[in-house]
């Protein structure tokens, strides 16, 4: 059985708060985009435990795998799932702030309940997946939503962005989450992002940050040169997503865009 996890950009995010468990209060627009990985399970009711296989971008073969973490998940309260294969093609960035590895967990959740005829509902799998990352819980709804909390709090919105191309640009550099969080400095938005989203796309680049930005294009001068060159080259929005390191632009259907970023910068239309 196979699906196929897609990621996510941030269009705006701002960190609010610091809170008790240690993690951050933020609020964001998470807005599912169609560059996937690949996820497959057998069932492999004679093994003695379930495995992992992994293709495409390189990644740390570990039992903290975000599809193995929620496998043991479900396997505590579901003793009856058998051990399974799992393989995993890599096409995602990892730790480029979109969302890969939640993705994945939220889609292990996914084909293990249909797998296994678990019955989960929605709002029972997003329980789960709340317990796996703070914003794994968006992909079992997987459109666009509002998001505050550490994530897990959705309020989906109305947002179509199917007019525009969404041109991703990831320069190969892994942003330490912990790090930047250390970085930025706490602020609420200066107006409702409901109110920011129902504005035009043309008004997004003087209204809608990303908190992030300022303290990694510091440190990182080539992340901001990508932000800067998507504008130069006709974008209507551009930010980075997440905590980095991947940057987006939006340009019109009609745009014909080339750039010359260096080879090893993954550049991806959507």
């Amino acid at each position: 059985m196979i699906l196929f996890p897609n990621c996510k950009i941030n269009l705006g995010l701002y960190v609010t708060g610091k809170r008790p468990d240690g993690y951050h209060n933020i609020e964001t627009c998470f807005y599912p985009i169609p560059l996937r990985d690949v996820l497959e399970i057998i069932e492999q009711p004679d093994a003695t435990e379930t495995t992992l296989s992994l293709s495409g971008i390189t990644i740390e073969q570990s039992s903290n795998n975000s599809c193995l973490k929620a496998y043991a998940l479900l396997k505590k309260d579901f003793p009856q799932l058998t051990p399974v294969q799992i393989h995993l093609h890599k096409a995602i960035p990892v730790g480029g702030g979109l969302g890969g590895g939640s993705a994945d967990a939220a889609f292990t959740l996914l084909l293990l309940n249909k797998k296994f005829e678990l019955r989960l509902n929605d709002e029972q799998l997003i329980q789960y997946a709340s317990q796996l990352g703070s914003d794994c819980a968006f992909f079992i709804k997987n459109t666009p939503c509002l998001a505050s909390g550490r994530g897990e709090i959705l309020q989906p919105i109305t947002l179509d962005l199917s007019e525009y191309k969404i041109v991703l640009v990831n320069p190969g550099l892994h942003i330490d989450t912990g790090w930047a969080y250390k970085q930025i400095t706490i602020e609420a938005p200066k107006k409702s992002l409901a109110e920011m989203f129902s504005q035009p796309v043309e008004e997004w680049k003087a209204n809608v940050f990303n908190v992030f930005e300022t303290p990694i294009f510091q440190t990182y001068p080539s992340i901001k040169e990508i932000k800067d060159t998507l504008y130069s080259k006709g974008a209507v929005y551009a930010a980075m997503t997440g905590s980095g390191a991947t940057v987006y632009g939006l340009f019109k259907k009609s745009d014909v865009v080339t750039f010359d970023f260096p080879p090893h910068y993954l550049v991806k239309e959507c």
